[in-house]
């Protein structure tokens, strides 16, 4: 058995306390469930420290996390669909505004809500729900999360051209959902 590593404690400690907060909102948008979102996550530090001696780079670390968050995400969405329905009281992604578990918005960014009312960010909630996972996740991404299209190629193990793809493809639908104005 290794002995522990007190410097790889430290640093992943340091990047749960400034990550762990974006990585569950990013699950929640991701998988529409709040404690699960949460189990992911944890579930994702915890491989990381297992593999902590192939990511001794932070940034590294921090793109392991999201590929690893991604990939649980679509792990747990397969096993929902496949499974028998959620109970009716089963907890589901927050409405706009809601405060569950400290996550403010539960997925969507603090930029611009003063002009944004709540309905507006009803319909986008509702909107991103409504794409298929693989657009909702390079939305989140590259504009929620502001990465690049390599970074969230990446995050979700696939080619640049893809992320462009199921970005242009998320845009349009929801240009169809949401209205301008409305």
């Amino acid at each position: 058995m290794t002995a522990p590593e007190p410097d790889a404690d430290r640093a992943i400690t340091a990047i749960y306390g400034s990550e762990y907060r974006s990585l569950v909102r990013l699950a929640v948008v991701l998988v529409g469930d709040v404690a699960a979102a949460e189990e992911i996550v944890q579930d994702s530090f915890v491989a990381m420290r297992g593999a902590w001696r192939r990511l001794q780079d932070r940034d590294k670390a921090l793109s392991y996390l999201r590929q690893s968050v991604v990939a649980r995400s679509r792990s747990t969405r397969r096993r929902a669909a496949a499974g028998p329905p959620a109970p009716a009281g089963a907890p589901r992604l927050p409405d706009a505004g809601q405060q569950e578990t400290g996550l403010p918005d539960a997925g969507l960014p603090d930029a611009g809500q003063q002009e944004t009312g709540q309905p507006a960010r009803s319909a986008v909630i509702s909107a991103l729900r409504s794409l298929p996972p693989r657009q909702r996740e390079a939305l989140v991404l590259r504009f929620y999360l502001d990465l690049s299209e390599g970074q969230a190629a990446s995050a979700m193990g696939v080619s640049r051209d893809a992320v462009a793809r199921h970005t242009t493809r998320a845009m349009a639908a929801l240009q169809d959902v949401i209205k301008p104005g409305s």
